[in-house]
């Protein structure tokens, strides 16, 4: 969910026979400034899919679709600002990093917990529910729901969603410094887009060969499990080491990303609208079919970051985007409390109809409730910081 501008044109390296390598301006060109806003519409599409999924809507059974390009795009967001401040300042603070990340991620979050126990006797056993109110809310706030569902086959209820969230918090303890401690070693890109590439085969592999059928309809749990979830994951990040290469970006933004945008986008609402409610009960899809989601998820952005087409477009479109970038968030936290607590009502088309109104209408709410005033009093801190600074500076300079 992180937002992010459009990076400066990467520096490039020039070594000279008995001196130090000297940076220089490149001269490719970067990634479109304007492309936040597509990859803000295309979050709104991927939260509508899961919506829509968990209100058992026709030819939307693959909820996964929705979640796997929020990985893609997570990872490649990620990786992006990371590469940036490094190019920028030289180095990566990762304690900066992670602060910024749990503010902007956890305050809303917390407030979901407090909902979802005020309403447990309600709500808490939306699909079941293997813990108490007390030991679901634990789970949901130390970011650990994708293990105890993945390798413990249990649930939390009307917090079960968060395992998602797990998955991201998960990936990004370990990534940001694996990636740090590679570049300050002098790996090359190629080297960090091989092994990164290896790492994608291999979980892929690896989820293949450990699915195992589930018992009814349920999801295995294979599907929770930090092997399958670090592939989307991943991919984003491989993108994002690729985009950063001037060669690439210049390839990218030609006919390429243009052929990109409109593959990637059939091949991800093609299988989307082709997947049925059994794609549980094979083991490809969760080895193969999901992978290869992810890999095109990220062609698509690719292209809408590089060049303009109707599908960027169409998903810059400000209502669209003002809902992915403002409120998606808040809707994949709130929409499963709504649905567990109203579901029972809603009949037919027509209630699913008002539901989702319903779901979309307390994000919404939630959003401005919670995540605009921690913005708001995050960017208050920032300029009493500069201020500081500012001040501080100016008496040095006065007593010097």
């Amino acid at each position: 969910m992180t937002r992010t501008a459009a990076p400066a044109p990467s520096p490039t390296t020039v070594h000279r026979a008995g001196t130090a390598a000297v940076p220089v301006q490149s001269t490719a060109p970067a990634p479109l400034a304007s492309r936040a806003l597509a990859l803000d519409g295309l979050r709104t599409v991927a939260i509508v899919m899961v919506i829509l999924y968990h209100l058992h809507v026709p030819q939307f059974e693959g909820g996964w679709i929705g979640v796997t390009v929020f990985f893609v795009l997570s990872g490649y967001l990620i990786t992006t600002l990371l590469l940036r401040e490094r190019r920028k300042t030289g180095t990566v603070r990762l304690g900066t990093f992670w602060w910024k990340r749990l503010l902007r991620l956890y305050p809303a979050l917390v407030a979901l917990v407090v909902a979802g126990l005020l309403l447990w006797n309600w709500v808490g056993d939306y699909k079941g529910a293997s813990f108490s109110a007390g030991e679901a809310a634990f789970i949901a706030l130390t970011y650990t729901g994708n293990l105890y569902r993945s390798f413990w086959d249990t649930t939390q209820g009307v917090f079960a969603h968060t395992w998602s969230l797990s998955m991201e918090e998960q990936f990004y303890l370990v990534w940001p410094p694996v990636l740090v401690v590679l570049l300050a070693l002098g790996r090359r890109r190629r080297a960090l887009v091989i092994g990164l590439s290896a790492v994608i085969v291999a979980a892929s592999a690896a989820t293949w060969l450990s699915y195992r059928t589930p018992s009814g309809g349920s999801t295995p749990d294979v599907y929770f499990s930090p092997v399958l979830g670090v592939v989307p994951l991943a991919t984003g990040c491989l993108l994002a080491l690729l985009l950063d290469d001037d060669r690439f970006r210049a390839f990218a933004a030609g006919l390429a990303g243009h052929v990109g945008t409109w593959v990637g986008a059939a091949v991800v609402l093609g299988v989307q609208f082709w997947i049925g409610d059994d794609w549980t009960e094979h083991a490809w899809t969760f080895g193969l079919l999901m992978p290869v989601t992810g890999l095109f998820a990220a062609v698509l952005i690719g292209g809408l970051v590089s060049v303009r087409t109707p599908v960027s477009q169409a998903l810059s479109w400000s209502p669209i985007a003002w809902f992915g970038r403002r409120v998606s968030y808040s809707a994949y936290l709130w929409h499963p409390l709504v649905i567990a607590l109203l579901g029972t009502f809603a009949i037919g088309w027509f209630g699913d109809v008002w539901l989702f109104a319903a779901a979309v209408v307390v994000s919404i709410g939630a959003a401005y409730a919670v995540e605009v005033p921690v913005e708001k009093l995050r960017a208050r801190a920032r300029e009493a910081r500069l201020l500081v600074a500012e001040d501080r500076a100016a008496r040095s300079a006065a007593t010097s």
